[in-house]
């Protein structure tokens, strides 16, 4: 099969598949790391810059750097402690769903299943070249390469994890080590901007996925057109986010347990009361799925079916696009 042959049959899978639903400590404090991580990002030597714009960190209004200062600043603290972060703010789900996520995109090329290539076109690239957006940790990847390895046989895939957060990156470096793909070049981590991917060329990507870190960007549409902008054509945008809980006896109960029960949690296990508020503040400004289908549908990408598949009630979504051949 030659590559544009792959591409079709890759977003025809994603147009027509993915309806399967799922049923189912730090003590270094924010204030302390919003100090370290402001250091870290001093600009050079230069004129100054001011900004105008604002925007919002959690329920507040702020300068747009501010916030980019104060969301490195929330996930340098809880870098260490990043899952039991997930396990509060989703009730332990979030592994069932970043499970289901990667099943539902079945990364990798299946060398047993392929058709063969015809003798008068140049062979498919072996294996997908996927980019984990906000991944730093690596939980997103290591889950895509064991799939790719494990289901469809493939051994040439890779991914690239790109985050903002420089300890992100290190956590997830840390935990490659004991993973299979520690020292291989099928996984590597890099610090990038998702608003502007200048080391990512563009349509150099078979698969863009970002889990729960869209909703910290300043810029989200920037971000969706970066996405646009790197894929290959009939290449996959695929988005993991907490959302909209679709009913309101349901969305009751989980706010209270959301602004009462996470922030005091946070203290308790992670000594960081104001990162956890922030994170249970970002759900209640994100999009609802609606609007951030349409976002999707405004960077240029064809969205399947209605756009988003609800998991758990809509406490988080499933988001697809696809880049037009």
């Amino acid at each position: 099969m030659n590559g544009q042959a792959s591409r079709i049959l890759l977003r025809r899978q994603f147009l027509e598949g993915g309806r399967t639903r799922v049923s189912r400590g730090s003590e270094r404090g924010f204030s302390c790391s919003v100090r370290r991580y402001a250091q870290q990002q001093q600009p050079g030597p230069g004129p100054e810059r001011k900004s105008t714009q604002t925007t919002h960190f959690g329920f507040e209004t702020v300068a747009e750097g501010v916030k980019e200062q104060r969301v490195g600043a929330v996930f340098s603290s809880v870098a260490a402690s990043y899952d039991t972060m997930n396990d509060l703010m989703s009730l332990g789900i979030h592994r069932l769903w970043k499970d289901h996520f990667v099943r539902n995109l079945n990364p990798g090329r299946n060398p047993l299943t392929a058709p063969p290539s015809s003798t008068s076109t140049p062979p498919a690239p072996q294996g997908w070249n996927i980019l984990d957006i906000a991944g730093g940790t690596g939980d997103i990847a290591f889950r895509l390469l064991d799939h790719a390895s494990t289901i469809n046989h493939d051994a040439h895939t890779t991914v690239t994890v790109a985050d903002i957060n420089p300890d992100m990156l290190a956590e997830g470096r840390k935990r490659a080590l004991s993973s299979p793909y520690a020292r291989t070049s099928r996984l590597s981590f890099v610090e990038a901007n998702a608003e502007s991917l200048t080391t990512i060329p563009s349509s150099s990507i078979d698969l863009y996925t970002v889990a729960f870190g869209i909703r910290n960007f300043t810029h989200k549409d920037a971000a969706l057109r970066e996405a646009y902008r790197v894929l290959k054509p009939g290449g996959v945008f695929a988005c993991l986010e907490f959302s909209k809980v679709n009913s309101p006896l349901f969305d009751a109960v989980y706010k209270r347990w959301s602004f009462a029960a996470i922030p005091l949690i946070g203290q308790l296990v992670a000594g960081d009361r104001d990162s956890y508020q922030y994170l249970v503040e970002s759900i209640e400004r994100f999009p609802s799925q609606t609007e951030f289908r349409d976002m999707i549908k405004v960077a240029g990408f064809l969205v399947p079916g209605k756009g988003w598949e609800d998991l758990t009630g809509g406490i988080a979504a499933i988001h697809k696009g696809v880049k037009p051949m």
